[in-house]
């Protein structure tokens, strides 16, 4: 689609689509319905299939975001079920704050694992809800101050090779995690580990997408063979009832472990977003403060309540470039649904039964794809590593995140991903200021 059909305020406009669209009601919820759909046809944010279809895209959407989303829980001790409805209540949050034109699905952020971890060690799961309170916070400035500013002021701050840096410390950083679940379960986490590397190159398309998901369901089955699997909580579990909810405190000591997640999320909304843009050929730049603010909101009142950091998913999109559907309307199902399974503790039962050994096998491969994320950015912005300016600053906060370098500050402890974070920043902008004066350091001479 071309800029032209968009409205003053960046919405879409224009007339139906010629695959078979309708008029549908003018409004926030006013979606085109396209009756007729070839295998070519772009089904747009602004537009929705006939309710049947548009149920069955938005339960596709729930499938793919299922495997991510329950993992984050499974590893940090959050309940599952919290977590899945404050999910399905983010994103619809998140549709109304961007004004039902930005189709996106908010599921739980890998970035947060680290720090919840050592939070929860140090202070308790509450001292984590709370770091998860302050990130969302920050997010909502952020995401304020870029719609009144715009996102140049982030690209000075976080240039490709710092923000590659940051997002490959973190999931280089949970390795020892996912070696700690590997050994409690050795024989499942290798089986996990084969069953999602055959999924992803025996199918196409969006059962390919499903590798994970996959994995984990047969790799659940074979731990339940191997007697492996407790399932005395599934038994006596309600199918319907609320969720555990937990309130959120808050301690300075733990405030440092989280901020690089901030970072982390902005870099993730700005990526996403700007794929969106890209599939749809819709210019989103000016709803990113809203996607943020909006992802910011989410995380808070998911914190303040049990539940984990949100954050927008790169496996939705991927459905979406898979079925060329871009409706935000299948995004209104997703939310639901998942509203819908937080509501039943007997989903949250299952998933707290998952092993050690299917988790080991999992995420031995989801940690080592967040540092890959990391690699991309630096191949996909061309950062050039002859020059020693990025040599140092990614090799230093490298080490120190895989490390988990730790120091102490009075009662504030920073770790391996503060530190690295901290590094990153530190020594590109020093080394940029210094080697711009000096003409050194592979910065040309100002």
């Amino acid at each position: 689609m071309s800029p032209e059909h968009l409205g003053p305020d960046g919405s879409v406009e224009g007339p139906a689509s010629a695959a078979g669209g309708q008029a549908g009601e003018a409004g926030f919820f006013g979606w085109r319905t396209v009756t007729a759909q070839g295998v070519d046809t772009v089904i747009r944010p602004d537009e929705r299939l006939t309710w049947p279809r548009t149920v069955g895209i938005g339960l596709q959407h729930v499938v793919a975001m299922f495997g991510a989303t329950f993992l984050v829980p499974a590893l940090t001790g959050f309940p599952p079920a919290t977590t899945l409805l404050f999910s399905g209540i983010g994103t619809l949050l998140f549709l109304l704050i961007t004004r039902n034109r930005l189709p996106s699905y908010l599921g739980s952020s890998f970035a947060i694992i680290a720090p919840v971890g050592a939070a929860t060690a140090s202070n308790g799961q509450s001292s984590a809800l709370g770091g998860i309170v302050i990130v969302g916070a920050l997010l909502v400035v952020i995401g304020v101050i870029v719609h009144l500013a715009g996102t140049g002021w982030i690209e000075t701050l976080m240039p490709p090779v710092v923000t590659g840096a940051i997002v490959a410390l973190i999931g280089l950083n949970l390795a020892p995690n996912a070696k700690e679940n590997y050994e409690q379960g050795a024989v499942t986490a290798t089986v996990v580990l084969v069953l999602l590397i055959a999924a992803i190159v025996l199918f196409r398309g969006l059962i390919g997408r499903l590798a994970i998901v996959i994995s984990v369901v047969l790799g659940y089955l074979f731990a339940l063979i191997r007697d492996e699997v407790d399932t005395s909580a599934i038994a006596s579990a309600r199918w319907v009832g609320f969720p555990d909810f937990q309130a959120p405190s808050f301690h300075l000591s733990v405030i440092p472990m989280f901020l690089p997640v901030v970072l982390v999320l902005v870099v993730e909304n700005i990526g996403h977003v700007k794929s969106v843009g890209m599939m749809t050929g819709i210019d989103y730049d000016k709803r990113i403060g809203r996607a943020l603010a909006a992802d910011g909101l989410a995380t808070m009142l998911a914190g303040s309540g049990g539940g984990s950091a949100t954050t927008t998913y790169a496996e939705n999109i991927g459905v979406m470039a898979a079925t060329k559907v871009y409706s935000t309307a299948a995004y209104w199902v997703a939310g639901t649904a998942a509203i819908l399974l937080g509501l039943s503790p007997k989903v949250g039962a299952v998933i707290d039964s998952i092993p050690p050994g299917v988790l080991g096998g999992v995420t031995t491969v989801l940690y080592g794809l967040v540092g890959i994320i990391g690699i991309q950015i630096w191949v996909s912005n061309g950062v050039d590593f002859s020059k020693p300016i990025n040599q140092f600053t990614a090799a230093i906060p490298l080490i120190i995140g895989i490390a988990n370098y730790e120091r102490a500050v009075g009662d504030v402890q920073f770790g391996g991903i503060a530190l690295g974070s901290v590094a990153a920043l530190v020594i590109y902008h020093v080394m940029h200021f210094v080697g711009g004066w000096r003409g050194t350091a592979g910065v040309p001479q100002r």
